[in-house]
């Protein structure tokens, strides 16, 4: 199971550039670093949270996808895939890039409102067993729809890392699905207070359904059903670290690897805090659509507690 991303933040840049990535989550953590909000009662001072580490395989960029927008939504105008795929790749896209295929969409260009990558990403390049890609739209925003398609076509057929992307100090939003708790009741689904022990003849279950008149259970009645295991985004998670296990003066992974993933191996990424989702699980950062952050500064780590 994969998040799916629809909405997408504006960019005032001249620059096109990408505003999604995918990684898979790892690892939680403990980071001491130096309260750099302004303006907070812990300015200045250590401070020891929680991180989560997240491993970022490079990024394959497999074809453009251009939409076109009329009064009943939006339509898919063109699709342009690369050649010499990955085999795991290939078998799902048959189609080979195309001169008269570029041609044609960068002649329909003027039909075109917005442009995406259609972007894979190989578990097994991050540890895992799974053979199957990801493949999902990631937006492009910045300059105009010509700026756009140049940019992408410079990236068809290549590969993207995180650094490319997104760097050390930004905030991101992150989209992933949570662990599933299965069927539970109300008491555990929504917090309904139990009954008193001689009150009826079931403790764990609501007093009242609603009304006699009438005679249906309104929507907001708290009821059993699927807890967990829902699509979930969090808003403004910051990128504490942007970093590759070559990278000598950062050791994250303990002797063993970490329960239930492994080795880290790679490019991985910190974030501050927890993120949705269960271990091995993919998840993806999107640029902020509730961007609070005026200015990027570069967080300071103290120490990172495995």
């Amino acid at each position: 199971m994969e998040a799916r991303i629809r909405t997408w933040p504006d960019v005032k840049s001249d620059q096109p550039k990408l505003l999604g990535y995918a990684g898979f989550k790892a690892a939680c953590m403990r980071i001491a670093s130096i309260d750099d909000r302004e303006k907070t009662p812990n300015f200045g001072k250590q401070l020891v949270g929680l991180g989560t580490v997240v491993v970022t395989p490079p990024m394959s960029i497999i074809g453009i996808r251009g939409y076109s927008r009329d009064r009943y939504g939006i339509d898919s105008t063109f699709d342009v895939y690369a050649k010499d795929l990955p085999k795991e790749l290939s078998r799902l896209f048959k189609t080979k890039l195309d001169e008269k295929a570029i041609d044609a969409a960068e002649k329909s260009l003027s039909y075109v409102d917005e442009l995406f990558a259609i972007a894979a990403v190989l578990p097994r390049k991050a540890g895992l067993e799974q053979k199957k890609p990801y493949v999902f739209e990631v937006a492009v925003k910045g300059g105009d729809i010509a700026k756009q398609f140049a940019f992408l076509k410079d990236l068809l057929g290549k590969e993207v890392k995180i650094d490319q992307v997104f760097q050390k100090g930004v905030e991101v939003d992150v989209a992933a699905i949570t662990k599933g708790k299965g069927i539970e009741g109300p008491i555990t689904r929504w917090g309904v207070k139990k009954k008193q022990h001689k009150s009826r003849k079931s403790v764990r279950a609501l007093g009242t359904l609603g009304p006699i008149s009438p005679a249906t259970i309104m929507y907001s009645v708290p009821r059993a059903g699927q807890r967990g295991f829902h699509q979930r985004t969090q808003y403004n998670s910051r990128i504490m670290i942007v970093s590759n296990t070559q990278n000598e003066e950062l050791k994250i992974n303990p002797p063993g690897g970490y329960k239930h993933f492994g080795l880290v191996q790679g490019d991985y990424v910190i974030i501050r805090g927890s993120i949705p989702g269960t271990y091995r699980r993919l998840v993806k950062l999107r640029a902020p659509v509730r961007a609070k952050l005026t200015k990027v500064t570069q967080p300071k780590i103290l120490e990172i507690m495995i």
